[in-house]
């Protein structure tokens, strides 16, 4: 009896038009020897989440260089995919952070793309495993612009700047804007850390946006330091734990 070869599910992810053109090309020169299907293709981020919500890829291509969103702030966001995708990078990075990518095992694709490199990174790829969220976190210079929830199998993206709070519930964190609420399932101290600029700690719990700090007011419950913080954009009021009440003193 023969086995039949299931095609791989390939998605192309990078914002110039020719390089989608030039993997597009190239993947179709690999058919000769490896069964696979481009099943889509976007120029940013965002578009990527939305369309990947609702293809069945195996294997994205992800460029790494890319504007609004980087690829590794979007691997990022992939892996809360119910079945997350094996990440291929495409590159024209410096030997630094290529050598980071050797040292975690990533794989990844130098510009220009060769066709035998391409068609052994996608021969791998169908043994390899999800990237870990922390892997990835090494890699980004810098803070995300956006934290993702992933609800009814769809990926909300949710910008860094609208974020007023962080509090940590059971195992999950709630992430609170002007209009609604999200869960994320994710530590507050790792947030803490990646955030320190943008947020401080006011409560063993929780975290809260500096720039939105609108105003302090005595109250606070039993065993609670007596002051609480109002944050512009919301009506209720969170508590300061006596550890943290210096920030009263910092941001009044």
């Amino acid at each position: 009896m023969t086995t039949v070869e299931l095609a791989l599910r390939i998605f192309i992810v990078d914002d110039e038009p020719p390089a989608r053109n030039r993997l597009r090309d190239l993947l179709n020169d690999c058919t000769a020897q490896l069964a696979l299907e481009v099943v889509g293709e976007a120029g940013n981020g965002q578009e990527a989440l939305e369309s990947l919500a609702g293809i069945d890829a195996d294997v994205v291509l992800l460029d790494i260089r890319m504007p609004q969103m980087d690829g590794i702030e979007l691997a990022q966001h992939l892996q809360k995919m119910p079945k997350p995708p094996v990440i291929i990078f495409t590159t024209a990075y410096d030997a630094y952070a290529i050598k980071a990518f050797d040292l975690h095992a990533i794989d990844y694709l130098l510009k220009p793309i060769r066709l035998g490199r391409l068609f052994e990174a996608l021969n791998r790829a169908r043994e390899a495993v999800p990237l870990q969220t922390e892997v990835l976190r090494e890699l980004l210079p810098e803070a995300r612009k956006n934290l993702s929830s992933r609800e009814r199998g769809k990926i909300h993206l949710i910008p860094v700047e609208q974020v007023l709070y962080l509090r940590a519930e059971l195992k999950y964190v709630t992430v609170r804007t002007a209009e609604r609420e999200y869960l994320l399932e994710e530590s507050l101290t790792d947030l803490e850390k990646e955030f320190a600029a943008r947020f401080v700690r006011i409560h063993r719990n929780s975290l809260i946006a500096k720039g939105a700090i609108e105003g302090f007011e005595k109250g606070g419950e039993e065993g609670e330091s007596g002051w609480m913080v109002k944050l512009k954009g919301l009506d209720e009021l969170l508590a300061i734990s006596r550890r943290q009440q210096h920030i009263v003193k910092e941001f009044s």
